[in-house]
């Protein structure tokens, strides 16, 4: 039988329709149901200059919307031939790496909500909220921060704003290993977790899976390799584990704060001074930029005429992730609770994954198929 999950469901943060076919309880395949939260952001883009652009792309993912201001930023300073400040990349790689960590928390905490582990979920949004006050601390704002800007940051920060972050870090760290020891060695979340929503290397590869859920089954990439301020100041570890199942996925997110938090005080110990922003003439021509959100690869298209945006294209993580997630997560897992529980371990983001619009011959705009997106 087909049993419907959604759109409006309790177990699910924003409004998505994921369809189960069952036999008996074991879910033998799924299929997701998009359109609820389409917006078409890339069509409002197009002909805006990129003072609105960057202001409508820090809205594109509530979550990730850091990262969706510096790859815009990153792809215009491209087209223009810009050099950014140092100073102005150390303090974007600090906003970046505590937008992780408030990310990663938020996402193992609605994984431990799905599976109504109360405790687990209370501890964990507990430490999210050192990250998202170390984060108003730095740009004044917690959600869509309206930080970045093309040829640098908005403002400066001080020694008072990085000695305040380093004590939240602490904290962070210290609760961070009872949280992280309470789900690696509860039996309870483990029968939950371990080989259940398993995907393999070869299908994260055929389905794209990027971020954390591709490298819990293997995938290496991380695109903070190659990436100028990374490669050139700082050292970190990609972690990745090989069972890619709910426990490894969680597990991942999990395992890589300590790695940002390594890169934080990097950052602050070794943030040189000067300006924080250099002016920009914007020019004509097309770039491509990549960045690693805290979910994800994010991709930026933009093409531009001399002094606003002609056309641009964005690729979101959680479209790829979401698709890999109904194609091989959640096909056979042993209960429908369960498929309930691997959708969310995929960390998905419906806003994100809705951006995109076309419009027919009849001027009618539709929704992209997954396919075409992907």
């Amino acid at each position: 039988m087909i049993v419907p999950i959604g759109p409006i469901h309790p177990a699910l943060k924003e409004p998505i329709r994921l369809k189960l076919q069952t036999e008996g309880e074991r879910v033998v395949k799924a299929e997701i149901e998009y359109g609820y939260v389409h917006r078409g952001i890339e069509k409002i883009i197009e002909g805006k200059t990129w003072q609105k652009g960057i202001y409508l792309s820090e809205r594109v993912c509530g979550i990730c919307s850091y990262e969706h201001t510096q790859t815009f930023a990153e792809t215009i300073e491209k087209i223009s031939d810009v050099d950014v400040p140092v100073r102005a990349q150390f303090l974007r790689t600090i906003a970046n790496e505590l937008d992780r960590i408030q990310s990663h928390l938020l996402g193992n905490s609605t994984f431990f909500k799905s599976m109504d582990h109360e405790t687990l979920f209370m501890h964990v949004l507990e430490l999210r909220e050192y990250a998202m006050d170390s984060i108003e601390l730095l740009t004044g704002n917690r959600v869509n921060m309206g930080w970045n800007v093309v040829g640098g940051v908005r403002m400066d920060a001080d020694e008072r704003h990085f000695e305040q972050i380093l004590k939240n870090l602490e904290i962070i760290e210290e609760g961070f290993e009872r949280t992280r020891q309470l789900f690696a060695e509860g039996p309870a979340l483990a029968l939950r977790c371990k080989g259940i929503g398993v995907m393999t290397k070869k299908e994260a590869i055929k389905g794209r899976a990027v971020g954390p859920i591709g490298r819990a089954s293997g995938i290496t990439k991380d695109f903070r390799n190659g990436h100028y301020t990374y490669d050139d100041y700082f050292d970190f570890k990609v972690i990745t584990r090989k069972e890619g199942d709910n426990y490894a996925r969680t597990l991942t997110r999990f395992d890589e704060i300590p790695e940002s938090i390594s890169i934080l005080r990097q950052a602050i110990e070794n943030i040189p001074k000067g300006e924080v922003r250099t002016p920009v003439d914007l020019k004509s021509g097309y770039a491509m930029r990549q960045n690693e959100a805290p979910r994800g690869e994010v991709t930026y298209m933009i093409e531009t005429n001399g002094s606003l945006i002609k056309n641009i294209s964005i690729r979101t993580p959680s479209i790829a992730n979401m698709d890999s997630c109904a194609r091989y997560m959640i096909r056979d897992v042993p209960t429908v609770a369960d498929a309930v529980a691997t959708y969310a371990t995929s960390d998905p983001c419906v806003a994100c994954a809705e951006r995109v619009a076309i419009t027919n011959e009849a001027g009618k705009t539709t929704i992209k198929k997954i396919d075409e997106v992907i």
